[in-house]
C-alpha cells in the first residue's frame, strides 16, 4: 500500500464489515465498501483481503466512515471515488456530469457497427458530459475526427481532462447548444445521450439521481423534449447515407421511431440493452439525399 498503516482503533477486515453493515440497503453494500476503502487506501481489492488484519490510521478511518456514510445517503459511488469505468477507459467524473453507466455503451457498439469503410469518418457527439462515448469512439477509431458538444462549461472542463486521461487527440470539446456551433459541417455518425426523464419522475428526487445534474436528465412532462429536437434537427447535420444514434428511456422506442421517419430517415431500429430495456434508436439519411436548391 502507498499508505503506511499505522497502530489505530479498527483494521481493514473490521472496518470492510463495518462497511456493508452500515450499506446493507444497497444491493452493492459490500462491493461499495471495498471500493470505498480501496479508494482511501489508494490499494486495490486484492491488497484489501491480502492486508486484512492490518489496522489503519485514525484519519483514514475517519475519512473512510464519511464515504460510507455519504454513500448510505445515496451519493453515487462514482462521485465520492471521482472515477468511473466506461468501455475500456476510466474517466474523472463530479457533480457536473452524469455517471457515465454501462447501458450507454450500446451507443458506442452501436456506432461502431456502422462506420464507413471508405474513409475516416467525422462523428459528432452531441451532450457529451464527461466525453465518455466521445472519447470511447475516439479510443476505437484512432483516425476518426470526434467533435463533442455541451452546452455546461463544467461538464466540457471535466470531458477535457478525461482526454488528457487517456491520451487521445482526436476529439475536440466545444460548448454548444447542441450543434449549433457546428451548423456548417456535416458527419457521418451523430450520437446522443440527451435528458430524457420525465421532469416528474420521483426517480430524480428519491434515488441516487437527485445527485446528478437535472439539466441532464429532465426534459418535458414525458421526457421527449431533447430526443424530438434532436431527432428534427440532426438529421440535416448528416452526410447522405449518415446515421443518427440516440440513447433513450425503456418506453420512448415507438415514439423516436416515428420521430426519425417524421424526419425522413430509413433503416430505422431500436436496439436493447442488456437488460432487454428498448435503449438507442438508429437511423440512416438516405445514401441517395440530395440538398434541395435554394427557393
Amino acid at each position: 500500500m502507498t499508505e503506511s498503516l499505522v497502530q489505530g482503533t479498527s483494521d481493514i477486515a473490521t472496518l470492510l464489515k463495518n462497511g456493508a453493515s452500515r450499506l446493507a440497503q444497497l444491493p452493492s453494500g459490500r462491493l461499495d465498501s471495498e471500493l470505498l476503502l480501496g479508494h482511501v487506501l489508494r490499494c486495490d481489492r486484492v491488497a484489501l483481503f491480502r492486508d486484512s488484519d492490518r489496522v489503519i490510521s485514525t484519519a483514514l478511518r475517519d475519512q473512510f466512515n464519511a464515504m460510507v456514510a455519504a454513500r448510505a445517503r445515496g451519493q453515487p459511488l462514482a462521485y465520492l471515488r471521482g472515477v468511473q469505468e466506461f468501455w475500456s477507459l476510466s474517466l474523472h467524473v463530479n457533480e457536473h456530469v452524469l455517471v457515465p453507466r454501462s447501458e450507454t455503451e450500446l451507443l458506442v457498439s452501436t456506432a461502431l457497427s456502422v462506420v464507413p469503410e471508405s474513409r475516416p469518418p467525422r462523428i459528432a457527439d452531441l451532450g457529451t458530459g464527461s466525453g465518455a462515448v466521445g472519447l470511447a469512439l475516439a479510443s476505437e477509431l484512432q483516425q476518426a475526427s470526434v467533435i463533442a458538444l455541451d452546452r455546461s462549461s463544467l461538464a466540457l472542463r471535466v470531458a477535457r481532462v478525461n482526454r488528457v486521461r487517456c491520451g487521445l487527440d482526436n476529439v475536440m470539446f466545444l460548448q454548444s447548444d447542441w450543434l449549433a456551433a457546428v451548423a456548417d459541417q456535416a458527419f457521418d455518425i451523430i450520437v446522443a445521450n440527451p435528458p430524457y426523464v420525465a421532469a416528474d419522475d420521483p426517480l430524480l428526487t428519491e434515488s441516487d439521481l437527485r445527485y446528478e445534474p437535472r439539466q441532464a436528465l429532465a426534459s418535458g412532462f414525458d421526457g421527449l423534449d431533447a430526443l424530438t429536437g434532436l431527432a428534427t434537427q440532426a438529421p440535416r447535420a448528416l452526410t447522405a447515407g449518415g446515421w443518427l444514434i440516440m440513447e433513450h428511456g425503456s418506453t420512448h422506442g415507438l415514439a423516436v421511431r416515428s420521430l426519425y421517419s417524421a424526419a425522413g430517415l430509413i433503416e430505422i431500429s431500436t436496439l436493447r440493452d442488456l437488460a432487454g430495456l428498448d435503449r438507442v434508436t438508429i437511423g440512416q439519411k438516405s445514401p441517395h439525399w440530395m440538398r434541395q436548391p435554394n427557393g
